[in-house]
């Protein structure tokens, strides 16, 4: 078994614990590669990513490259044998992929070649996805399209929503990777070329949020609920006092099947102290929890009797 000189690349939350991974893998992490500070908020302040704030807190080297040929100079100088990227957020050029070793081992959180992209665990609540998992496979040239070295399989619960499944994910792709880095020490490389019908996972859009009741069939709604529950969130707008009000739905469900006369976008039911049942284009959808803007977040039940509708009236 031979220790391996890890380069990690790494700039959101989600990457945090594939750090605190590799760094407790025995192997020696010999720099730690996020994205340049970003302005947020109203005074627009630099904010420290939190991949790299990490690297603070165990102690190791962390850089902030603001180019690609500041990222390739970066690399060059730290001679590693392997690099392991979750969610840097850049696409690496094929000449800085050939300075590792062995290569640059990605972790993506679909079953590629699905949800190739920025968003796959979103995309596959919003499609309804029975079952999902981790790959780890290591980069080439294209987007998520490099050979495939383990990969692990994992149900998508009824409950789930991107939130829970980020975090299911999270939990088995660790846990791979952790595998992956034994196997390379011990000089098992597999590269085993993608299989099956590529699908795409682009970044979410505003517009991919809009949900209209009278439109869409209450599957889709709720895929689009689940998979936008860390934003963007969806929402459908509903004219009050003259104007329309937009409202965030947080949580909803499966309702039985609606009456065949009921109109599409109509309220079918009200469960009180909590949600409501809204006919769709086909199907009805359970609305648990909304937050209209400016209020705080509320049950479905009590949003209606804000607005003083009832069973019979439409959200349109």
């Amino acid at each position: 078994m031979q220790k391996l000189r890890v380069v990690f690349l790494g700039t959101p939350e989600i990457a945090c614990p594939f750090l605190t991974r590799t760094a407790a893998s025995g192997h020696e992490v010999a720099g730690v590669i996020s994205q340049p500070d970003r302005p947020v908020g109203r005074g627009l302040k630099l904010c420290c990513a939190p991949v790299n704030a990490l690297a603070g807190e165990l102690s190791l080297t962390a850089y902030k490259p603001a180019s690609k040929q500041e990222l390739h100079a970066v690399i060059a100088g730290l001679k590693p044998d392997l690099g392991v990227v979750v969610a840097y957020g850049r696409l690496i050029p094929e000449e800085t992929l050939a300075l590792a070793r062995y290569g640059f081992l990605n972790v993506h959180f679909s079953l590629l070649p699905k949800y190739r992209g920025a968003a796959p665990v979103q995309w596959a609540l919003i499609n309804g996805e029975k079952v999902t998992g981790v790959t780890l496979f290591w980069l080439d040239k294209g987007m998520d399209t490099g050979p495939v070295f383990l990969r692990r399989e994992l149900p998508v619960l009824e409950t789930d929503d991107a939130a829970s499944l980020f975090a299911r994910l999270s939990a088995l792709g660790t846990e791979l990777l952790g595998e992956g880095l034994q196997k390379i020490s011990a000089g098992e490389l597999a590269r085993e070329p993608q299989s099956g019908e590529p699908s795409a996972a682009p970044k979410l859009l505003p517009s991919a949020a809009r949900l209209v009741f009278d439109e869409m069939p209450a599957p889709a709604i709720l895929g689009r609920v689940r998979g936008l529950a860390c934003g963007p969130r969806a929402r459908f707008t509903i004219p009050s006092q003259g104007r329309l009000l937009t409202v965030q739905v947080l949580s909803a469900g499966p309702a039985p099947e609606p009456p065949a006369a009921s109109l599409p976008g109509a309220v079918l039911s009200v469960e009180p102290g909590g949600g409501f049942i809204v006919k769709c284009a086909s199907g009805a959808l359970l609305v648990k929890t909304v937050k209209p803007e400016g209020k705080r977040e509320m049950p479905g039940a009590d949003f209606l009797n804000g607005l003083r509708l009832r069973p019979g009236d439409r959200l349109i």
